[in-house]
């Protein structure tokens, strides 16, 4: 087995992996569709596919909790019978993961013949928490059929239309639309056979969320990581748009309140009993061993119960009968803002549905949309009123008041003061535009370095202008700043002319009229404790001195006082 990363165009992080198979080297069984193609003509596909499930599983090496492993499924192994036998589980359990680690990529080169059969099988496995891929969209059999019957979390878009879409308008307009469509129903595509570098800021513009091939990076054992120059173009596109401004993710979580639960078996006699002696709940979700597996809303209960039989029909069946059993679902990490647009996506019936909140697979509440309006009203107002309006970073107010909590706790803080060196020498010659890209760059780079490298409670904010500010716990501080030093000084190269990248910088004019050299635009890092122990007055004052000392140096640097006044880098 090898492993090919699958990314996130708009930041670079790994989303997963797909697993792949390879035969023996110099071998007719070296690729893949020989082994499966052989193994279906002597009918032993199902024996073979379970091998590679379980080579996928037991050497795929550790994962984060949020990524995924994908594993491709012949559309004939639902009539495996031991395909559902809970040996995928067990799997799993002895490599320290979990279901919701798990996409099953259904091809689509062969067709589905029995899509009620199909899908019973898929709702057996999504009912534990597994997530479903439609691999090889648009080079298959009934592709929409597909999408439409099995309803995916992942659409893979066939890397022959991925293929020059960068000069082909007909390919770009087909991806353009799939975007638009795959918001409406909530799922997400990835781009299968990604190559070039024009493909790729091509797939970034239009939107596409996920991609996958030789440019990125090539299948390999163990898991290789993405390629620098491909992660380098990621982060250099983003911080070339000005349309996706950064905030802070608010998560799901935050405003999960907890849900009323019932079991598949109980009767719907009981649930209505349950919904009349309680008229604040407006909804039960129901559970098979703690993993949300439908949901009845007080309305969508009274609509079934007040036709002329449906006392008769329904009071004794179980709510199974009856319920939703597709309503919308999502982890607790998944940030507000997206939320927002899949409820506002649902079909009409279910616009105030509650939106059920999961943790690992299993139930952890439920959001009522009119929480979650009202949260997002409340976000985008302090938004607007504290965020910095170019980058989307909070502003003064925010930082004022975060450096003051910092001042008052016990546990060891730092804060980090950012400035960029020969920022107005780019500026006058690159003009305000490419300053405030600049500028994006700069703010996009620090959020991500400190989401990845910083504590949970870590907080960037934007001062003005070219100077940033973070606060974290102490013993992070020096790892930021190396790697934003380090990520920083590659990604900057990019926003100049070839010609000034080869010299390192330029002649231009500095304040007093006359011409002097420019280097690169580098960026001072001045590191100041500031735990229970200094005043705002004081952190300033530190803060200013060690800023001084840094910009002194030539090119990136990050200074500490690390003892009363002893400056170090």
């Amino acid at each position: 087995m090898v492993y090919q990363p699958i990314v996130s165009l708009q930041n670079g992080e790994i989303l997963g992996w797909e697993a792949l198979t390879r035969g023996p080297k110099d071998s007719y069984f070296l690729s893949p569709l020989v082994i499966f193609g052989f193994a279906e003509e002597v009918g032993l596909l199902f024996p073979v596919e379970k091998l590679c499930r379980e080579l996928a599983i037991n050497n795929v090496g550790y994962m984060e909790s949020h990524q995924k492993l994908f594993l491709n499924i012949h559309p004939l192994t639902i009539n495996d019978p031991q395909f559902v036998r809970g040996e995928t589980s067990k799997l799993l359990a002895e490599s320290h993961l979990h279901s919701a680690n798990l996409v099953f990529e259904i091809t689509e080169r062969q067709s589905i013949h029995d899509f009620a059969r199909f899908n019973k099988t898929l709702a057996h496995y999504r009912n534990q928490g597994y997530r479903v891929a439609v691999d090889d969209a648009g080079a298959g059999f009934s592709s929409l059929q597909a999408i439409a019957e099995v309803r995916p979390d992942f659409i893979k878009i066939d890397c022959s239309l991925i293929r020059d879409i960068n000069t082909n308008r007909v390919k770009k307009a087909l991806l353009e639309t799939l975007v638009t469509f795959t918001q409406k129903i909530g799922c997400s595509i990835i781009a299968e056979g990604i190559e070039t570098e024009a493909e790729l800021a091509t797939l970034h513009s239009i939107g596409v969320q996920y991609g996958q091939g030789y440019f990125l990076a090539r299948p390999g054992y163990p898991k290789p990581p993405v390629n620098v120059e491909a992660l380098n173009k990621i982060h250099s596109l983003s911080s070339r748009n000005p349309t996706g401004v950064w905030q802070k993710a608010f998560p799901i979580g935050d405003i999960t309140e907890p849900a009323i639960m019932v079991s598949v078996e109980t009767p719907v006699r009981h649930l209505k009993e349950l919904l009349d002696s309680n008229e604040l709940i407006n909804g039960v979700v129901i559970t098979n061993n703690n993993r949300p597996v439908g949901l009845v809303m007080r309305h969508h209960l009274d609509r079934y119960l007040g036709t002329q039989y449906g006392v008769a029909l329904y009071f004794e069946r179980p709510v199974s009968c009856i319920m939703d059993i597709d309503p919308l679902m999502v982890d607790i990490s998944l940030p507000i803002e997206q939320v927002s647009q899949l409820s506002m996506n649902r079909d009409k019936l279910k616009l105030y549905d509650y939106i059920v909140v999961t943790r690992e697979g299993q139930l952890y509440g439920v959001v009522s949309v009119q929480i979650l309006l009202d949260t997002m009203t409340k976000i985008r107002m302090e938004v607007a009123k504290g965020a910095n309006p170019l980058t989307g970073l909070p502003g003064n107010l925010t930082i004022e008041g975060e450096i003051n909590n910092r001042l008052s706790e016990i546990s060891p803080s730092a804060c980090i003061y950012i400035d960029l060196d020969n920022f107005k020498s780019y500026n006058d010659r690159y003009g305000f535009e490419n300053g405030d890209r600049l500028i994006l760059l700069a703010a996009r780079l620090l959020s991500s370095v400190v989401k990845k490298y910083g504590d949970p409670q870590a907080f960037a904010g934007h001062i003005g202008g070219d100077d940033f500010i973070v606060l974290c716990h102490r013993d992070l501080a020096e790892e930021i700043c190396r790697r934003y030093i380090r990520y920083f000084d590659r990604l900057v190269k990019g926003l100049y002319s070839s010609e000034d990248q080869v010299r390192g910088g330029f002649f231009g004019l500095n304040r007093q009229g006359q011409e002097n050299w420019f280097p690169l635009v580098s960026v001072s890092m001045a590191i100041v404790d500031c735990a229970g122990h200094c005043s705002p007055e004081g952190l300033a004052e530190k803060t200013a001195q060690l800023k001084h000392y840094a910009k002194t140096k030539l090119g990136s640097i990050y200074v500490w006082d690390r003892r009363k006044n002893e400056f170090s880098s």
